[in-house]
């Protein structure tokens, strides 16, 4: 593990937000520390189980949806390899979550090198997240409002695109390849992986670290989304284009979940930041409330990982069929049982104007 001198002790008592650790530390220049809270082991075995059960969960459901749009790939549209990279940075960020179940019970025990290779993987897969749904947003209001189906469905520039939200996501997680490092406070047992930033503009560069990105990585593609999705729905109810509006019903399912599992802890982390550049006043009261609200909506955040999947299996008529597809071919369910969900499902044949998997 990494030696830290006595000054770089000091700074981290007077600096760090204890997300996942026992206790709070006190007030940013305090001399006596808050009082400790103890989290109950029991708590702490609980999110590692849920930890577990969604890492299973997204490696199936992920599996499974890229399976379906690798399998179509005749009928891909653009919103397909949208879904499809989607997935897969949830089957990335699912293959960490046996190691942040065990950081949640036992401290970080994995070094600096995981210490930040774990905690960037989760950043690049929110950036990436939500920089997908974006331009998924853009795409139906061009195929939707502008009725562009020979634009949106030109796949040779969307590889292109794709690539370049994956080199933007991993530019906004910089800040955690360079500042998050492995240690352990005193009259703590744990050690802990969190960000460590010295000197004396630290205000300066925690606005920086955690604003910016904030507002390139989250604000703005939001704020997309509300204005693709707010015309296109109100141009689709203009409408009597039921296949569309099916299709819609998923993907807005899908943006409305993933605000819910991350608006909250992004709400924390902001929370956190004006604390720490002491834009609001610093208490012993407020700090617990902002380190309890972080580790307990990061817990909502890394269960959006396996959700997707659920939405796609229970809204989504064309993913259920496209599986089902799969299984008739491979000979695991016969053809009749398969014309059959068709009828029953009302199933409408895939065309360039929807998606394979929606």
């Amino acid at each position: 593990m990494p030696s830290f001198s006595e000054d770089d002790f000091a700074y981290i008592l007077e600096n760090y937000t204890d997300i996942y650790s026992d206790h709070t530390l006190g007030p940013i220049g305090s001399a006596q520390p808050c009082r400790i809270h103890s989290v109950p082991i029991s708590f702490k075995f609980f999110v590692a189980f849920i930890y577990g059960l969604v890492c299973l969960l997204s490696l199936v459901g992920n599996s499974l949806v890229a399976l379906v749009v690798i399998y179509n790939k005749g009928n891909r549209s653009v919103t397909d390899v949208y879904l499809l990279n989607l997935a897969i940075a949830d089957l990335l960020f699912a293959l960490t979550l046996p190691i942040w179940a065990v950081y949640r019970i036992h401290g970080w025990i994995f070094g600096t090198f995981m210490c930040k290779a774990i905690t960037i993987l989760k950043e690049v897969n929110f950036y990436s997240g939500i920089l997908l749904l974006a331009f998924i947003s853009i795409d139906r209001y061009l195929a939707i409002v502008y009725a562009t189906q020979a634009v949106t469905e030109k796949r040779h520039w969307v590889r292109f695109v794709c690539i370049g939200i994956w080199v933007v996501a991993f530019l906004l997680s910089l800040p955690v390849l360079c500042f998050h490092t492995v240690f352990k406070p005193p009259e703590n047992p744990s050690w802990h992986c969190y960000e460590n930033i010295k000197g004396n503009q630290t205000s300066n560069w925690r606005v920086v670290l955690r604003i910016l990105p904030q507002m390139f990585g989250f604000i703005i593609p939001l704020a997309i989304m509300l204005f693709c999705y707010g015309v296109t729905v109100h141009r689709l109810f203009q409408t009597k284009n039921n296949q569309r509006k099916k299709a819609m019903k998923v993907i807005l399912a899908v943006v409305l979940v993933f605000l819910v599992c991350w608006l909250p802890y992004h709400i924390s982390l902001f929370s956190d930041t004006l604390l720490r550049t002491k834009i609001i006043s610093d208490s012993c009261d407020r700090r617990w409330s902002i380190d309890s609200a972080l580790s307990i909506t990061e817990i909502l955040g890394f269960a959006h990982s396996c959700l997707n999947p659920i939405i796609y299996a229970f809204i989504g008529q064309k993913f259920r069929n496209n599986f089902l597809k799969i299984l008739a071919s491979r000979g695991i369910i016969s053809k009749e049982k398969l014309s059959q969900f068709r009828k029953e499902s009302s199933f409408m044949s895939t065309s360039g104007n929807t998606s394979t998997t929606l």
